[in-house]
């Protein structure tokens, strides 16, 4: 009987709630950057019932509500003509629907209009003011993105000659004056493919991935873009498998950098690739970082992944002023987000 009553009791413990919770790291919330209120806005909406889609939308939105760190949401990062403009995507990796906007103007809540893309048509991009004129139609109110800080950015740019900017293989010589900017009649390729500016290692797009305690996955963006870009640019953020990438069968992955370089190799879609064919999310970032190093040793990015059991990772290109990538991660074995870091490679 004594055997009996301690088998039972060792079940009991077995089985119980607190120990079934803490031996899965599931659910989970990653983003890029310590902007911590937007993890724990995620997991808050996760504790709540909400879906893996409903955490990331809320968490990228209280950074563009925050401006996190100017480049997120309005009042940051002005264009060459002094606008400031919004990129944002959302993507549900169980149905594998995208949500996007690009270039969108004067509205505040990028990632709610990526939602309602993805709720609400067959699309998966809107771009400019088109974009606007959906968000409009949509119930959101269109106002001015601009802000002191924004105009003051924009007119010191102007004073230094519109330095940094993004023309090449123009005139006049875009490294020394203003525009207009114009093709030479004869032009003399340089045969460059990457230009410096000397103001490509701040914090940029907030990129997040939940995966749900079922396993089921999201992932999503929110970002101004870059300072000084010009008018109509658009980066990774919004583009499925550049800025983001979720799929339940292997898992998700978010991008942050230079988005005109990150862009061109689909990071995100990468690493879940590779996860996908058994790599642990550590190696599957640092694989899609070296990648891109051999063609570009010397751009800007960093890369957070994960897969469906709840492993992750992150992987960053080192640079001089660039050696470390800061991270917040927030699961069921944590009772509060986790700011880590990683070494840069």
């Amino acid at each position: 009987m004594a055997r009996m009553v301690s088998l039972v009791l060792f079940l009991q413990l077995l089985l119980s709630p607190a120990l079934v919770r803490s031996s899965s790291p599931l659910p989970l919330v990653l983003n890029t950057w310590p902007f911590k209120n937007a993890t724990v806005a995620a997991w808050r909406t996760l504790a709540s019932g909400g879906s893996p889609l409903d955490a990331v939308e809320t968490g990228c939105a209280v950074c563009e509500r925050e401006q996190c760190d100017g480049t997120v949401g309005f009042g940051g990062s002005p264009d060459e003509f002094g606008e400031t403009t919004l990129d944002a995507m959302i993507m549900d990796g169980t149905t594998m629907n995208v949500g996007a906007v690009g270039d969108l103007r004067r509205i505040k809540n990028a990632i709610g209009v990526a939602r309602k893309v993805l709720e609400h048509t067959t699309h998966t991009l809107l771009v400019g003011e088109s974009a606007t004129k959906f968000a409009e139609s949509m119930g959101f109110v269109n106002e001015d993105l601009s802000t002191n800080t924004s105009r003051a950015l924009h007119s010191d740019w102007l004073a230094r000659n519109c330095q940094p900017n993004y023309w090449r293989n123009v005139v006049p010589d875009a490294s020394k004056y203003c525009g207009p900017y114009k093709p030479p009649s004869m032009l003399k390729q340089d045969g460059s493919t990457y230009k410096e500016t000397g103001d490509n290692n701040g914090h940029d797009t907030i990129g997040m991935v939940v995966i749900h305690k079922m396993g089921h996955t999201a992932a999503g963006t929110s970002t101004n873009g870059i300072k000084f870009k010009i008018h109509g640019r658009i980066g990774d953020s919004p583009i499925p498998g550049a800025g983001a990438y979720a799929d339940d069968t292997a898992g998700a992955a978010a991008a942050t950098g230079d988005g005109d370089i990150l862009l061109r190799f689909l990071p995100s879609y990468q690493a879940v690739e590779y996860m996908r064919t058994g790599e642990n999310p550590t190696i599957a970032c640092q694989k899609v970082i070296s990648r891109i190093h051999k063609y570009f040793p010397k751009f800007f990015g960093a890369v957070i992944c994960a897969n469906v059991t709840g492993n992750y990772g992150a992987a960053c290109n080192k640079l001089p002023t660039f050696t470390q990538f800061s991270f917040m991660v927030y699961n069921s074995q944590k009772d509060q987000p986790t700011e880590e870091k990683v070494d840069c490679i």
